[in-house]
């Protein structure tokens, strides 16, 4: 009997971005001189007096088995940090920690869907939703949005792709890889179209919220719809809002049966999160937040000159947005007129060969055309790559 993995394990696809960030690595160690555009991941240091919490936890001994869904220290913390921040109010039996904010999402997955249960996801979409909803046993129902809608789903869209089998939707704001936010307006309209289902849970994937400069306040879904709560899932976590990717700490706030079951899931599967990391993540949720908008100022600045610089390349067009750390162009306009490129998967190679520039392309987020770009890197090499771009382009 041969070694081979199941058929859903077969039937899924390595993480483009993960992919991406292993290339430039591996062509680095080469020789080859790289930057790697492709993860999103916090050019900065995790602050030190969260680094300080660690290593007092250290001290002290903290180092035996956790509670599976978190330390009491921590669901306390989060539970100011949603009350604060969003006007959101939980009791700890309604919070989970888990090992990122990943793995919070997967565990939510896994402990409601059954077979063939459809879980919606608009487009573009983080590389992982599909295949985590469909490592969970679910089937992912993609819902494609264009520009006339600013890349975010409507009403009519969420109508159109409901059926009996409708059991999750999930909604991502500041998006990745666009970085697009719902007004309070489009969430009355979805909630409005979500009252009338109401075995739908819907995932507030918000892990970007603090990465955020439109000039209306930030909102999750529940800000607008609380009446929603009973089946809402609010999930977050600190790895980008205090550049804490490594300490893989993720949380999220919902009602209590789902919660509990999502428990049981990680009860069983990776037990709970380190407790050193959960100690940093209650100085990180709890301690001077002046590092955070320190950030979010350094990313603006990035993509203020990033959005104008693609745009100034012909055949590029890069849309505003409200968060995160991406730009998100579309490259049609240069794959129409390269006789060797087809696609953005192509293109995107090209760009790795031909000006040494590591980008994910818009495939991998269901957005063909397009490629993503992370710009959490300092100015200096954003305008090397953008140097580069430009420069193998007019080769051609």
């Amino acid at each position: 009997m041969s070694a081979r993995p199941s058929h859903r394990i077969a039937a899924i696809k390595p993480s483009a971005t993960i992919a991406v960030a292993a290339k430039a690595r591996e062509l680095r160690a080469a020789g080859h001189d790289i930057i790697s555009l492709g993860l999103g991941e916090p050019d900065f240091d995790t602050p030190d007096h969260i680094k300080a919490a660690a290593i007092r936890a250290i001290e002290a001994g903290d180092t035996k088995y956790p509670p599976v869904d978190g330390t009491a220290e921590l669901k306390q913390a989060v539970i100011r940090k949603f009350k604060r921040d969003n006007k959101l109010d939980y009791e700890p039996k309604e919070i989970t920690v888990g090992n990122g904010a990943k793995q919070v999402l997967f565990n939510l997955m896994v402990a409601i869907l059954n077979e063939d249960d459809e879980v919606l996801i608009p487009a573009p979409y983080w590389v992982s939703y599909p295949d985590m909803v469909k490592i969970a046993g679910g089937a992912p129902v993609i819902i494609n949005t264009n520009e006339e809608s600013d890349l975010k789903i409507t009403p009519r869209m969420l109508r159109s792709a409901l059926t009996s089998r409708t059991r999750m939707l999930i909604l991502n704001a500041p998006s990745n890889p666009t970085g697009k936010v719902y007004t309070a307006e489009e969430y009355k309209a979805l909630g409005k179209v979500l009252r009338e289902h109401s075995r739908i849970v819907i995932a507030c994937d918000d892990i970007y919220e603090h990465l955020y400069w439109a000039d209306s306040p930030f909102r999750t879904l529940l800000n607008v719809c609380p009446d929603l709560k009973d089946r809402t899932v609010v999930i977050n976590g600190v790895s980008k809002a205090y550049a804490m990717t490594g300490w893989r700490i993720g949380y999220a706030g919902g009602p209590e049966d789902l919660v509990s079951a999502m428990r049981k899931v990680q009860s069983q599967s990776t037990s709970g999160a380190c407790t050193i990391a959960q100690a940093a993540a209650v100085e990180a949720l709890d301690g001077p937040q002046d590092c955070v908008a320190t950030m979010r100022d350094a990313f603006y600045e990035r993509y203020r000159y990033v959005v104008d610089a693609l745009n100034a390349i012909d055949g590029v067009e890069c849309p505003d947005c409200d968060g995160a750390f991406y730009a998100f162009p579309s490259f049609q306009g240069v794959i129409d007129r390269m006789d060797d490129i087809k696609d953005d998967v192509e293109l995107s190679e090209w760009f790795l060969e031909n000006a040494g520039v590591a980008m994910v392309p818009g495939t991998a987020f269901g957005a063909p055309g397009h490629i993503r770009m992370s710009f959490a890197t300092s100015i200096e090499q954003l305008e090397e790559c953008i140097k580069r771009i430009s420069t193998a382009l007019n080769s051609v």
